[in-house]
């Protein structure tokens, strides 16, 4: 019984305190806020034309009539529940973004579990990234030290520690918006292209312009180092791809044959062959040695605004998903190519054979950038409808959706080594996400 009395008793002082915490959190209006609220609710009845309630309530509420014919008082009770609905609504966003946080965190491996062929992005962003003044063209992660850069339509590039998300440098030097940059292999030289008709040659040691290449005649919308260093791709707005020494700063070769915009080329990892993507919704693969077009693939039903090659290890992923679709596929060697397209679609192909193998359906909007997961297992995809995806092309499935921007993600990086993606958009914003 004594102990049943002081289960009671600390009961009653447990109800107690929660009673006085309720009571403290109760709303009190000052005697300014009521007399305010009096006055919106009886402007409220007078504009509906809700007479006899406003006669009533003016003579119970004791409105003064001054304070009825006050400009500030029209619309007033309007106005204060529109804000309230859209304060319920960014507050009802925020709850389902910590709530995907949470289960992010819940759900996903610990750092132990993490292995480096199923890193994939989480949110929230770990950096968000400000200082450019205009949207983001490009961002890649340098192939050696800790930074990143990112290029913009503002004529500049900026280089950002992606570990401490700390800005460094600013690089510039172009007369108009940069449109794509390349770091050469071992990280020592930087190009970019502008649609102020040049290519710039950095030196990323000292910081500075070491050459500028001029020959194009329209907007240069890409570049692209072959693997030995020695060389350099660029794609324009003038329909023409052409093949630079880096050493002396000459155009060696000039491919013709886009009837469009060359909206991107780049070299593949064994450096005999160019991918092309243009506004004609064709890509073209080139040999570079011979200048001839090997196979144009028409595939997409809009511009092909970016084309990728495949390393070595997506090989035997991409042979497994032939495979599944057709068992008795034989194995192929590839080469193999991604293309995004502003049809929505992602799709794979078969240089050796010139087919389409794989087509991925699942974003809204123009898809600006698509490449291979660094363990060659997914392919990581970014896009007009803001999201950053992540695709299992094995099964034809998005694994992944993340809300990554405000506007239009125009650009992605994946660090070869590092657990980090990285993005770019229209909002003039990069963001570095760690994966797990």
């Amino acid at each position: 019984l004594p102990v049943l009395c002081v289960d009671t008793k600390q009961w009653y002082q447990r109800r107690v305190r929660v009673k006085k915490k309720t009571e403290k959190l109760k709303m009190v209006l000052s005697e300014k806020h009521r007399a305010e609220l009096n006055c919106a609710i009886a402007d409220y009845l007078k504009s509906s034309g809700y007479t006899e309630a406003f006669n009533h309530f003016v003579q119970e509420a004791a409105v003064p009539s001054d304070k009825m014919a006050d400009k500030k008082i029209n619309g007033l009770l309007e106005k204060k529940w529109t804000s309230v609905l859209r304060l319920q609504k960014k507050v009802m966003d925020l709850e389902s973004k910590v709530s995907e946080t949470v289960r992010e965190y819940e759900g996903g491996p610990t750092k132990k579990e993490r292995s480096a062929e199923s890193w994939i992005p989480r949110p929230p962003e770990r950096y968000c990234l400000t200082g450019h003044r205009m949207p983001i063209t490009r961002v890649i992660f340098h192939p050696i030290y800790n930074v990143m850069v990112s290029a913009s339509e503002d004529g500049c590039m900026k280089v950002w520690d992606y570990e401490s998300g700390d800005f460094e440098r600013t690089l510039k030097g172009h007369t108009d918006a940069v449109n794509d940059i390349a770091f050469e292999p071992t990280g020592k030289t930087l190009a970019s292209c502008s649609s102020d008709l040049t290519i710039r040659l950095w030196d990323f040691v000292g910081f500075e312009c070491m050459k500028t290449l001029h020959g194009h005649d329209h907007t240069v919308s890409s570049v692209s180092f072959v693997p030995s260093g020695d060389f350099l791709v660029s794609a324009s707005r003038d329909k023409s791809i052409k093949v630079w020494e880096v050493s002396t700063g000459y155009c060696t070769k000039t491919l013709q044959g886009h009837r469009e915009w060359v909206r991107q080329a780049v070299v593949s990892p064994d450096g005999k062959l160019i991918a092309s993507g243009s506004n004609d919704h064709s890509i073209r693969v080139w040999e570079i040695a011979t200048k001839e077009c090997k196979v144009e693939l028409r595939e997409h039903d809009h511009v092909v605004e970016c084309v990728a090659w495949a390393g070595d290890n997506c090989t035997p992923h991409i042979n497994e998903a032939i495979q599944q679709e057709n068992p008795r596929a034989a194995k192929s060697e590839g080469p193999f190519l991604i293309s995004g397209s502003r049809d929505k679609t992602i799709k794979v192909y078969d240089i050796s054979t010139g087919s389409c193998i794989i087509s991925l359906i699942g974003h809204d909007n123009w898809v600006r950038q698509a490449i291979f997961h660094p363990s060659g297992k997914f392919i990581v995809s970014c896009a007009d409808d803001k999201t950053l995806r992540v695709w299992d092309y094995k099964n034809r499935r998005c694994t992944k959706t993340i809300a990554a921007h405000e506007h239009f993600v125009t650009c992605l990086d994946f660090h070869r080594n590092a657990p980090y993606v990285i993005t770019g958009s229209v909002d003039q914003l990069c963001k570095v996400w760690e994966c797990r």
